[in-house]
């Protein structure tokens, strides 16, 4: 892609710390007068706070509210810099509105609104199609275990497949790993064995990102980030982006890079039912399905076709949050209640500590106390 003309990432601390500058590319921003909607002192303090710590890491932050892109500070930490022969380097980026960020596994949500887009078009018939017939060439490695696999289930994670996910992702215990390293990436999950009913219970499995890849290039023709470019970003006004491939197939699973402006267009696009500045991209029903709870993921979380759902406190009482979330602090929270999307963009992508945690969930829950409560 060709770089856009650099423009300034926000204004002046002068004129209004984190106020939006409007870009042209189909953002409403607020100004420095209209503030009914955030309190931007509150998000001021947190971005200056988040600015002068030195382990924080956390790269951009973006808040829309009513539509609108209200809040918008960028940040210089340290960041996984993708090189072309010896894979990523750590460096330190000073952050702008036209730095593309690795999205890490946030990727697999943005895949789920295509998943959406093609069933729409009639490429795909429905989400009950057993996976192997989408795989014919694989049908050596069927089981009546494996043949009550459906699309659904790689959608909802639940496949029932053994796989093992370890942390850290560069650790040799990782499926993900293997299955990157195998010849036939889609030969090596659909061959891991059988460890439960399909769609009884969730576990993490970034393997189902590789066959949904593979069954959008197959039903499309082509692959699924060209796909993605010409039905969903391009009517969303995303003109630069990058979403890796491994042997063919886009990386669904966590290769894909926005701007974060983007990241939010994809959230306020899910808060709107599929629509983006009076076009429907996404179908309404999709979106409705794909965002409401299907299984138990953890504790405090639950999982849709590709979403994550949970909750927070605001103004005392526990609020409904739908998020993209990937690896290494990188989410898109919309709740709609509030009419609201939160953007976090971060660089803690080896840190699985509880710590690194709560500080990146903070950020989340600092933007949910800069919400007025409702009069």
């Amino acid at each position: 892609m060709a770089p856009l003309a650099r423009l300034p990432a926000y204004a002046d601390p002068s004129d209004g710390c984190g106020v939006p500058i409007g870009r042209n590319d189909g953002w409403s921003t607020a100004s420095l007068a209209e503030d009914k909607l955030i309190d931007r002192r509150a998000l001021c303090t947190m971005a200056e706070r988040l600015a002068a710590s030195s382990d924080s890491n956390i790269h951009s932050v973006l808040v829309v509210r009513g539509g609108r892109l209200e809040f918008e500070r960028y940040f210089r930490g340290r960041d996984e810099v993708p090189s072309r022969f010896y894979g990523p380097r750590v460096e330190d980026v000073s952050f702008d509105a036209d730095t593309l960020h690795n999205i890490k596994s946030a990727s697999k949500s943005v895949a789920s609104l295509v998943i959406g887009i093609a069933i729409d078009r009639g490429l795909i018939r429905s989400i009950n199609e057993p996976i192997f017939s989408f795989f014919p060439e694989l049908s050596d490695l069927r089981s009546p275990e494996k043949d009550r696999i459906q699309l659904v289930h790689a959608l909802t994670m639940s496949m029932g497949l053994a796989w093992v996910e370890a942390t850290p992702a560069t650790g040799d215990d990782n499926d993900e790993a293997r299955m990157h390293r195998a010849s036939d990436p889609c030969r090596y999950v659909l061959g891991l064995a059988s460890a439960g009913e399909p769609g009884q219970q969730f576990l993490y499995n970034t393997g189902a990102l590789t066959l949904l890849s593979a069954i959008v290039r197959k039903a499309a023709g082509r692959p699924l980030d060209e796909f993605a470019r010409t039905e969903l970003f391009e009517p969303l006004g995303i003109t630069a982006f990058e979403w890796s491939r491994v042997k063919g197939d886009s990386d669904a699973g966590g290769g894909l890079r926005l701007r974060p402006r983007d990241m939010a267009k994809i959230g306020q696009l899910v808060l709107s039912g599929g629509r983006w500045n009076g076009r429907q991209i996404v179908p309404k029903a999709w979106i409705e399905s794909s965002t409401a709870p299907k299984l138990k993921a953890s504790d405090y979380q639950s999982y849709g076709f590709l979403w994550w759902l949970g909750r927070a406190r605001f103004n005392g009482r526990a609020i409904q949050w739908i998020g993209a979330l990937g690896r290494g602090g990188q989410s898109i929270r919309i709740v709609p209640e509030l009419d609201l999307v939160v953007v976090v963009t971060a660089g803690y992508y080896q840190d699985y500590s509880p710590q690194a945690f709560r500080a990146q969930f903070a950020v989340f829950t600092d933007v949910l106390q800069a919400i007025p409560p409702p009069v």
